[in-house]
This record gives C-alpha cells, sequence and structure tokens, in this order.
C-alpha cells in the first residue's frame, strides 16, 4: 500500500481540539504519513498555506475565530490541497451543500477512527490522481513550447539561409539525430546562432 502514500509529502491539520488532532495523526500514521502540521487556528492555517503547500488540509470545524468553511473555500481555491471538514452533525447538511461544489471533503462528527482512515485514503487517492494530471499537463506544456521553438527556428532557416520549410524541417531533424539532442536543443541553438 505504500505506492498510494509515496506521493503525499504534506498534511496539515487545523483544530482546536488536541483529541481531533490525535485520532488523525493516528489515521496518518496508518498511511505511513508522519510529515504534518497542527495548528489551532484559521489564521495560523493561512498563514501556513501561504508559507509552503500541503497535500491535504483537515478542519475541524468550528474554529476558534470562524467556522472553518471560508478557510476550507480558501485553500480550495488558492492551492491544490486535498481538504477535509469535520464538523458538527446539526451542521452537516449545510456544510455540505455550501462547499461539496468546491471539492471539499466534508464528514459529520462524531466519527469513528475508521472513517478518518477512509477520509484520509479518499483524500490520498484524488491527490494521486492530481499528480499523474499535472504530470500529463507539464509533458503537453512542454511539447508545445519544443513545437513553438522549432517552429520559430525553422522560420528562420527559411528566412536567412534560404532552405524551404521541408529542408528546414529535415536540418533540424537530422542535427537533433547526429548530436544525440531533442529538437527543441537544435531549436534553441538556431535561434541563438540566427536572432
Amino acid at each position: 500500500m505504500s505506492g498510494s502514500t509515496d506521493r503525499i509529502s504534506s498534511v496539515l491539520i487545523v483544530s482546536g481540539s488536541e483529541q481531533f488532532t490525535v485520532l488523525f495523526k493516528k489515521a496518518l500514521s496508518r498511511r505511513g504519513i508522519f510529515n504534518l502540521d497542527t495548528v489551532r487556528s484559521a489564521a495560523s492555517a493561512r498563514r501556513r498555506t501561504m508559507e509552503r503547500p500541503y497535500d491535504v488540509v483537515v478542519i475541524n470545524a468550528p474554529l476558534q475565530e470562524e467556522f472553518g468553511h471560508d478557510l476550507a473555500l480558501d485553500i480550495s481555491e488558492r492551492g491544490n490541497a486535498s481538504v477535509l471538514m469535520a464538523v458538527p452533525s446539526e451542521v452537516y447538511e449545510t456544510v455540505l451543500e455550501n462547499v461539496t461544489d468546491y471539492g471539499i471533503l466534508v464528514i459529520s462528527k462524531p466519527f469513528s477512527g475508521s472513517l478518518a482512515d477512509k477520509a484520509m485514503r479518499f483524500l490520498m487517492a484524488e491527490q494521486k490522481r492530481f499528480r499523474r494530471l499535472e504530470k500529463r499537463v507539464r509533458t503537453v506544456e512542454e511539447k508545445m513550447e519544443e513545437l513553438r521553438l522549432v517552429s520559430k527556428a525553422k522560420l528562420l532557416l527559411v528566412e536567412k539561409k534560404q532552405m524551404t520549410e521541408e529542408e528546414a524541417h529535415r536540418t533540424i531533424g537530422k542535427q537533433a539525430m547526429d548530436h544525440g539532442v531533442s529538437r527543441r536543443e537544435i531549436a534553441r541553438r538556431i535561434l541563438d546562432d540566427l536572432e
């Protein structure tokens, strides 16, 4: 099961209750996660999440200075953290209705240790899926950047070396193969030489 936890590097627990914090620490340690921070207030949580990114933020509502749903929405919209709110049962439906569309998981208090564990498993799976999507987006962005550079280099070869587009294309591909580097690298060299 370590494959599901190797992507989770940091957890923030926001709770005024030590008992709640202990319960979630146990759930996290069962999942092999020991890198966690705890704070007692929304203001401290906002500062922490601005200082560093967290994979998962767990909020035990209500907090001292606010209920906690505004904090959950702020964190959810500002970063890539998965957010869990634990709320009193009498406001569960209302909070659920207000935050679910933002991807925030809500559980009702009181709850068992096994529910805390299941909630953490869900959030960890969500983070793992997010990381895969993030990697795909980076790959697409890198390919788009390479296409942009290669197209610009081809245009310069056509303009300054009087090549046809096909000749420019072949030249870049051949140089990349001859030098054992990417077409992107050859395009950068051409741009450096001809711009």
